[in-house]
Parts: C-alpha cells; structure tokens; sequence
C-alpha cells in the first residue's frame, strides 16, 4: 500500500537510533548487575527477605531499609513506584501497595524481565547495588565508554609521532637489525 509522501513517518537520525540502542543495551548491563548483586545478598544480611522472595517478603525488606534514611533518589523510586511519598505514619497505606513488589519477585526468581524502570531501580534498593538509579548507572557507562576512545586516539598519536619521525631521519642500518630494534623498543 502506498501513502501520499505527506502522510509518511519521518526517518529517525541515525545518533538517536544509536543512543537508544546503546541505552537499551546499557539497562540489560544494570540488570543484569543487579541480578548478580541478588545472588550475592541474599546468602547476607537480609537472607530471610531475599532468600526465597515474595512480593510480602520484598515489601517488608522495602519498608526496613527505607526505615533507615534513605537517599532523595531513592524516596523518588519508592514514590514513582508505590504512587504514595515514604510515611512512617502511613504504614498500613504501606501494606496495601504489595502486588507492586511482583514484578521484583519474579525479575529476582529469573521469571521475568520486567521492563518498568521504577521497578528495577527499587530492586536495586533492596540489593543495595550501586550506582543506582539507572540514570546515574547510565552516565557512569557513557563516561567508562569514552575513556577506551581517548587511550585509543592518544595510542594512535604517539604512533603517528613515532612515524614521521622516522620519515624525517632515514635510517642507514641493515632491514633485520632495524626490525629487532623496533621490536624491543615495542616491549621495552
């Protein structure tokens, strides 16, 4: 079926197709770091909440540890995801918010993938992994990502440096000995 050319949808520039792909990819790397961090803590402090997890067990371990001063980002997560700002007055408004803590089971249980970011960020919380949220994770990976590319660009400098120099003073010694020579000065 053809459409009229006003009614077609706009191509997408390729740096957007490449940051979300790299965003996309940098999600699967924070949960699966979570998940690795899961297999960690629950043989720990919090066995009994971790160990074999329900959405009431998880639930408990949330009101626990956010009992204990939790962080501006993490009361963020608590909110967008449980929809109420943290109480300790408000606990039984608390209680009532288990079926939220489901997907978190399951992603733990290695059910499920969940897909909402809140929910993957309280189950950073409740493994304590760092750095959370995934916002911070993200800018972290997008900064370990630009360091290889600045040791390759300085590589490639010292290279090119190396190269003209050697145009510029031509050698006069036999092919073999010079081949030794740049070999040594390769591992020496």
């Amino acid at each position: 079926m053809d459409f009229p050319e006003n009614l077609r949808f706009p191509e997408i520039p390729m740096n957007c197709k490449k940051k979300n792909a790299m965003q996309n990819n940098t999600l699967e790397k924070y949960k699966k770091a979570i998940r690795k961090k899961y297999e960690i803590e629950k043989e720990g402090k919090y066995f009994d909440y971790l160990y074999k997890p329900s959405r009431g067990k998880l639930r408990d371990l949330c009101w626990l540890i956010f009992e204990n001063n939790p962080t501006k980002d993490d009361l963020n997560v608590f909110s967008n995801l449980l929809g109420l700002d943290f109480d300790h007055s408000k606990k039984n408004k608390f209680k009532e918010k288990k079926d939220k803590f489901r997907p978190i089971e399951t992603f733990f249980k290695g059910e499920t993938d969940p897909s909402n970011i809140d929910a993957i960020n309280m189950a950073a919380i409740l493994v304590d992994f760092e750095p959370r949220p995934f916002k911070k994770f993200y800018e972290m990976s997008k900064t370990e990502e630009i360091k290889p590319v600045k040791r390759m660009e300085k590589a490639k400098a010292v290279f090119e440096k190396k190269k003209s120099a050697k145009k510029e003073k031509p050698e006069k010694k036999s092919k073999k000995r010079s081949f030794f020579l740049d070999l040594k000065s390769m591992f020496f």
